[in-house]
């Protein structure tokens, strides 16, 4: 399964936001074998920025690990509103 994770952030806060979540993505790279992905809109309405958290292959534990770590690296005191998880399978091909 893949994770999304999408929520939005003061352009002000973007800084201390972006180094927490590399230094949380890496972390969970090494224990999980997961190749994160940051991303963000280019477009910042209101000076509002809304990013995204791209977690491809991961496994059925890795939710509660991801939950876990945002917590630890304390995201919630940068971001504006809650963090929005989406889990994508792949549909597997025509016969």
């Amino acid at each position: 399964m893949d994770l999304y994770v999408y929520y939005k952030v003061q352009a002000a806060q973007a800084a201390g936001l972006q180094a927490a979540v590399i230094a949380m993505q890496s972390s969970l790279s090494a224990a999980h074998g997961v190749v994160a992905q940051l991303k963000r809109r280019p477009e910042a309405p209101g000076g509002v920025q809304t990013w995204m958290e791209v977690y491809p292959g991961a496994g059925d534990a890795f939710l509660a690990a991801l939950d876990a770590a945002a917590a630890r690296a304390g995201l919630a005191r940068w971001i504006a509103g809650p963090r929005h998880v989406e889990v994508f399978e792949d549909v597997p091909p025509c016969a």
